[in-house]
């Protein structure tokens, strides 16, 4: 008997989850966003053998995340797509709400479920890291936020009420600097409780230019190289590959990265990019000749991230560590 497909799509709401199932009929359906009802409505629709089924979320943040662990241990096929890729994909539409956004997704997952790559979910340690390095992140923009109000709040010609608040913005940087300093050293616990990730961060961070912050991105984003395989594909999820920018006969711009990328990792890796031509190293050597070539500066920077990259895949792959005779074109 042969196996009838059926595509669901999921949108994610903090308290519910709402459910449509496309096969030759649509229905459409709400259930809680608990642990509990997760497992009594997947558990009991997956049982059913005659049906294959192709299970699509957006990838809304802490949300889904109980999906998310749940699923990928099911008999099913879990997709996990980026809200920027669905979005893209709907072309020209008209409002929306919840039931509508579940359709949606059953349709996109239907249509592009052959050149997807299945969910992995990541291990317990990961996700401990990626949140670490997420409320990192959150202190030190909240810093800087300070900081430059202070500069800002100089402009005041009442210096009595300057100098308090500046008193009181030093007690907050000197508190976040505190936190951070906590939560570096909960990330350094952690990465040294696991000799997996602790190896890996070893491998990368004898790359010039790449710093355990850089490091450690790279290995939450690619779920430890599972989910993002090639150096092409990282290059271009953090916008750093240049594509081609020419149309018939009378176009023919320069190459140039897309706009749709990681903004936070494609900042790493330039700041990385900074670092390590400061240094003595290949990469260095590399960007001084291409610049004295006439190159642009701006470019060659981004040849430089670039090769970074594939550097980083290319200690992966093959187990070992960088050595400052690699040949760089």
């Amino acid at each position: 008997m042969k196996t009838e497909l059926k595509f669901i799509g999921i949108d994610v709401s903090k308290s519910t989850l709402d459910i449509c199932i496309l096969s030759d009929t649509t229905e459409s359906l709400v259930i809680k966003n608990t642990k509990r009802s997760i497992f009594k409505y997947f558990g009991h629709l997956l049982k059913n053998t005659a049906h294959e089924y192709h299970i699509c979320v957006e990838n809304t943040g802490k949300y889904s995340w109980e999906l998310m662990r749940i699923l990928p241990s099911m008999k099913c096929s879990f997709y996990v797509v980026n809200p920027l890729h669905l979005k893209k994909s709907l072309g020209l539409v008209r409002g929306k709400n919840d039931v509508i956004d579940a359709v949606r997704i059953a349709r996109f997952i239907r249509k592009n479920h052959d050149e997807m790559d299945c969910y992995i979910e990541k291990r317990k340690v990961l996700e401990s890291l990626q949140v670490l390095m997420s409320e990192r992140k959150f202190r030190v923009k909240q810093r800087k936020e300070i900081k430059t109000k202070n500069k800002e709040i100089l402009v005041l010609d009442n210096a009595k009420l300057v100098k308090s608040i500046l008193s009181k913005n030093e007690k907050l940087i000197k508190e976040l600097t505190k936190q951070i300093g906590t939560i570096e050293l909960e990330i350094k616990q952690l990465v040294d409780s696991c000799q997996r990730i602790k190896s890996m961060a070893s491998q990368l961070q004898s790359i010039p230019g790449v710093g355990p912050i850089l490091c450690l991105n790279l290995i939450v984003k690619t779920n430890e190289f599972k989910t993002i395989k090639e150096a092409r594909k990282l290059a271009c999820y953090a916008g750093v590959a240049p594509f081609a920018n020419t149309s018939g006969i009378s176009v023919f711009g320069r190459n140039k990265v897309s706009n749709l990328a990681d903004k936070g990792l494609k900042k790493l890796l330039h700041l990385g990019a900074l670092s390590a031509i400061r240094l003595n190293n290949d990469l260095a050597i590399y960007y001084h000749r291409k610049v004295n070539e006439g190159k642009n500066k701006m470019s060659v920077i981004n040849a430089v991230r670039n090769k970074i990259i594939h550097l980083v895949f290319a200690l992966i792959n093959n187990q070992t560590f960088y050595k400052n005779r690699l040949a760089t074109s």
